[in-house]
């Protein structure tokens, strides 16, 4: 082979080598751009799937507010309440402006509804039944519901065991345990009534019993229901109990029962007539219950003595519970109480506080070892002293301690 036919050769492998180093780059390039491309267009089919779905959204929420526009467009409708059903399905309504008509009902209403007494809405113009409207309730009604759950626990009330024992009997065992009674063949108590002088704990054994029966607890000031015009106490009073019904297991915890049960008097005052009114309304709700319900009642009075006879025979309030001033025993087991969490000195004896407060409520003994608590706190101090103690005493019961005077202080 000649050196010209060699060169020749050398520069076509040369060059076929280059070729294919050029093919084979830009195949990568094509391969690298296809997914390039391919990416792209997944990217791009999921922003058309996106605008689509906001197409129709937008779609939805401009037919809702068009929709919204021709309600609002729509003239208003009247409040009546049926007298009576005709055979021939039409109805006699009394509207909210005055007279009675005799109107047809829409086919959308459920004829079962439409009973006497009912509220229903009324076309403005033919006056047809629309529809049927729930029954009126106050709002201040919802507001005597306790959402949260007392903090209260037995454990947190001294003095009072036997008490609690016979709350838990009239209240607690019926609703968590009804098929005792069932078995022995007696009716549940339907209320129970406790009464004492202020402050001995009445209000904490209701809340306990809330507490541990996991019940609605519905909480009244008998003076709520005392109202400015005639017939609005009564109609508070029947609302409570409708609402204890629809939130059972509940319990209804009337506190001052006494401002609307006083006895019955030949007063003639407007006043006194309807407060005579309310008590008469209660006495029916308490009639109507179920003693197998989930719906139990608690009272608490001050004044039992001037409580009117219907309120405490049996069949209404069943239980009658005295809560009294507590004894030595007791309101050495309230001091226990109330110290428990506090640092007290190793010379404070509660057995000499619990003598030397004879007399005294459970919310007295609170009282004073609140006030020893706070003598502390005024002289920066971390620890309640038997000083302390002998002050919160004067103070509350305004009268002179007896109790010695500290030799020494001695802490724990």
């Amino acid at each position: 082979m000649t050196t010209e036919e060699g060169g020749t050769k050398s520069i076509k492998e040369g060059n076929n080598v280059d070729l294919s180093e050029y093919l084979i780059d830009r195949l990568k390039q094509l391969e690298e751009e296809y997914v390039r491309l391919k990416n792209l267009y997944r990217r791009l089919e999921d922003e058309k799937r996106f605008v689509e779905t906001e197409r129709i959204r937008y779609e939805r929420e401009v037919r809702r507010l068009r929709s919204e526009i021709e309600r609002l467009r729509s003239p208003p409708l009247i409040v009546g309440i049926i007298s009576d059903v005709l055979e021939d399905g039409r109805v006699v309504v009394k509207s909210s402006t005055g007279p009675k008509f005799v109107v047809h009902s829409s086919q959308s209403v459920d004829l079962e509804q439409l009973k006497p007494g009912a509220r229903v809405s009324l076309n403005q113009q033919t006056l047809a039944v629309i529809g049927v409207l729930p029954p009126p309730k106050d709002p201040s009604v919802y507001g005597f519901e306790v959402e949260e759950k007392p903090d209260v626990t037995y454990s947190d009330i001294g003095g009072l065991d036997k008490q609690i024992e016979e709350i838990k009997e009239a209240v607690e065992l019926p609703l968590l345990k009804p098929e005792l009674f069932e078995r022995v063949g007696i009716e549940p108590p339907k209320g129970v009534m406790l009464y004492g002088p202020p402050g001995t704990g009445k209000t904490l054994l209701a809340k306990a019993v809330a507490r541990q029966t996991e019940a609605t607890f519905i909480r009244v000031v008998g003076s709520e229901f005392v109202q400015k015009y005639i017939g609005e106490g009564a109609r508070l009073v029947r609302e409570v109990f409708q609402l204890a019904k629809e939130k059972a297991p509940s319990i209804i915890f009337i506190d001052e029962l006494d401002a609307i049960a006083a006895k019955r008097t030949s007063s003639d005052t407007s006043g006194d007539r309807e407060v005579q009114r309310t008590l008469m309304q209660l006495l029916s709700e308490m009639d109507g219950f179920d003693p197998r319900g989930d719906v139990k009642l608690i009272g608490a009075t001050n004044r039992i003595d001037i409580l009117d006879p219907a309120i405490l025979r049996p069949g209404r309030f069943d239980r009658i519970i005295e809560v009294p001033l507590p004894t030595f025993e007791g309101r050495l087991q309230i001091f226990r109480i109330h110290t428990r969490k506090m640092n007290i000195a190793r010379d404070v004896d509660l057995r000499e506080l619990a003598e030397m407060t004879e007399g005294t409520s459970g919310a007295d003994i609170k009282a004073i070892v609140t006030e020893a608590g706070m003598f502390a706190i005024r002289s920066e101090r971390e620890i309640v002293t038997k000083e302390d103690f002998r002050m919160a005493l004067e103070k509350v019961l305004k009268k002179e301690s007896k109790l010695p005077e500290p030799k020494g202080v001695m802490f724990v």
